[in-house]
């Protein structure tokens, strides 16, 4: 079976490598375009489904319009009986209906929950204690196609979103080929999306990354794993922004600190005082600085023993 792999980051090459270690012929691997970065925006980024799409010699496309003509012209010729996309692009319809089998897609969550770009991160951030991946194939409202197969992943209570990706990497490649095999074989049963549980993931924006300290604090504790390490959760210190990275949290009785107090022994430890206790900081990053431990920071940082978050 002739299959175009469609993905960009790091997540989707388990994916790729997967089908190719097993036999399948991928005639070509469409990812992002290159982009400038590093210092200065001098450096040339390659996403990783390029970076391993070239060390496996595939033929690689990176188009900027999905629509234009030519792309659809050269994906075409390319004859594709099946095309499976792991974090890619929203597809217009030329594209993904396309092949005789359909396009199939391997999303992050257990569908219909969590529909949309950050199912990982929405996950951790709503305390779940189970995710998983599904295998479907799209249609044209995004992540609503009928479902191929699941898969279930526990999310561990002290679990950063970054944590849970890298476990979820080789089960959504286990559950890519596990779909492949049943639509090569004919042998899918395919179902439909219940839409009395759908629930969103929507895309995350550095706005929405501030902690709000007027939260209980095992919510504030979730919400900040569920964004680590990125796009990472961040609090204003006087008139900057520090990102925390890791953390651990605990709960307080007759707790005297409003929520947004920041206290510090100035040598080891500061806290970040919320509803019913107060969030340990491991790792954070201040504007404009590198990342640190909490006591190489203080260390270079004369911070008040007691404060407010901005």
């Amino acid at each position: 079976m002739r299959i175009i792999f469609m993905g960009t980051p790091e997540f989707a090459v388990p994916s790729l490598e997967i089908l190719l270690d097993n036999g399948y012929d991928i005639v070509g691997v469409i990812t992002a375009t290159d982009k400038r970065g590093g210092r200065g925006r001098k450096e040339l980024i390659e996403s990783a489904v390029k970076k391993f799409a070239q060390s496996r010699g595939l033929h690689i496309l990176q188009p900027k319009n999905l629509k234009a003509p030519s792309f659809v012209e050269e994906l075409r010729a390319l004859n594709a009986d099946l095309q499976v996309v792991v974090a890619f692009r929203m597809l217009p319809e030329v594209v993904w209906d396309m092949p005789p089998k359909g396009t199939m897609n391997l999303h992050a969550s257990i569908l219909p929950k969590y529909r949309g770009a950050a199912p990982i991160n929405w996950a951790v951030i709503n305390g779940e204690q189970e995710t998983g991946l599904t295998t479907f194939l799209l249609k044209h409202a995004i992540d609503t196609g009928d479902m191929i197969a699941q898969a279930t992943v526990p999310i561990l209570p002290t679990d950063t979103a970054g944590d849970l990706h890298d476990r979820m990497m080789p089960v959504g490649a286990n559950l890519v080929l596990k779909s492949v095999r049943a639509i090569e074989t004919g042998n899918v049963k395919l179902i439909p999306q219940d839409p009395t549980l759908v629930s969103k993931a929507p895309k995350i924006h550095h706005d929405d990354c501030r902690i709000d300290f007027d939260r209980p604090v095992k919510k504030v504790y979730d919400f900040i794993r569920g964004m680590a390490p990125y796009p990472a959760a961040w609090l204003m210190l006087d008139g900057r922004e520090v990102k925390v990275l890791s953390c651990s949290f605990q709960y307080t009785e007759n707790q005297k600190e409003a929520p947004g107090t920041i206290t510090s022994d100035q040598k080891t430890e500061f806290r970040l005082y919320c509803q019913g206790g107060y969030i340990l900081p491991h790792r954070i990053k201040m504007e404009g600085k590198r990342a640190l431990g909490v006591s190489a920071f203080l260390n270079g940082y004369q911070m008040p023993a007691k404060t407010s978050a901005g």
